[in-house]
């Protein structure tokens, strides 16, 4: 569709600039609507947040694909907001890889990246995380490029090799994925400068970055090796649990609806459900 096509090219022209940014974590229609309304130029969408937004349980793997999809497809349809999710290990092997880039581009999102984190934890294996070979990470990202149908979609290919193997193992993993057809490479736990450093150096695909040292976080230093996106974490979801919580809690003991504090005003409430829209369009169609 040409309005997904649309915000993909703004994705693009994100990760082929010179700035970095910092994309709002979201989980929801609503969530998706404040970011954009903000002025955030990006959404990311977590594996963490997804479980959580969906099943109400951690990150363990036991979201599925479609439940994936899904949920992406009602942040999408919300917003114009380019999004990039996080697709985990593509929920299986490359040909699940396939089915995967297959669903969430039909969802509308902007980009994805596919992790070469061994998943789901494997019997015995004590919550130690654990990487899959260099080969197979390559095959899932050829497929990934095999499966996908609309150029503009965005695949980013992703490791944790800095904190489970270290930088040279990141740089070889790094390497291979660029040569495999990445449009971007997602570094997660990125130690110090000097490992930025070192990966920047070797490749010269856009970088995204998240879980990374805060010495590191400057805009201007990130900038300049090339990193394009910074994730920030994933706070908005805990501050809306910590809201919500309050705020039934609130009434539990007691506390008159009109008395409860940092609630959202009528104003704030029609314009993230977009309610002049709907107006509108009953006033046309109606």
């Amino acid at each position: 569709m040409s309005r997904w096509k649309e915000r993909r090219q703004r994705f693009r022209a994100l990760l082929s600039g010179r700035r970095c940014l910092h994309p709002a974590s979201v989980f929801d229609p609503v969530s998706a609507r404040i970011a954009e309304d903000l002025g955030f130029e990006a959404g990311m969408f977590a594996g963490s947040t997804a479980s959580l937004s969906v099943l109400g349980a951690p990150d363990v793997i036991v979201l599925t694909l479609s439940e994936l999809a899904g949920q992406a497809h009602r942040i999408c349809r919300a917003a114009s907001l380019p999004l990039l999710v996080d697709a985990d290990h593509g929920y299986g092997n490359a040909l699940n890889v396939m089915r995967t880039v297959e669903a969430l581009e039909v969802a509308g999102v902007a980009g994805l990246s596919i992790e070469d984190t061994l998943l789901p934890g494997a019997h015995g294996g004590g919550g130690e995380t654990r990487l899959v070979t260099i080969d197979e990470g390559v095959g899932k990202i050829r497929a990934a490029i095999e499966a996908r149908r609309d150029p503009a979609l965005a695949i980013a290919g992703r490791t944790s090799a800095c904190m489970v193997t270290g930088v040279e193992d990141a740089i070889a993993r790094a390497k291979a994925y660029a040569a495999a057809g990445s449009d971007a490479i997602f570094l997660v736990g990125v130690g110090s400068p000097g490992q930025l450093d070192a990966i920047a150096e070797a490749v010269s695909l856009p970088l995204i970055v998240g879980n990374i040292d805060p010495s590191m976080a400057d805009p201007e230093y990130l900038a300049g090796r090339g990193v394009r996106l910074c994730l920030q974490g994933h706070q908005p979801f805990a501050a809306a649990v910590e809201a919500v919580y309050r705020t039934m809690k609130a009434l539990k003991d007691g506390v008159p609806p009109g008395q409860l504090e940092n609630i959202a005003d009528g104003e704030l409430m029609a314009r993230v459900m977009r309610r002049d829209d709907y107006e509108r369009w009953a006033k046309e169609f109606l």
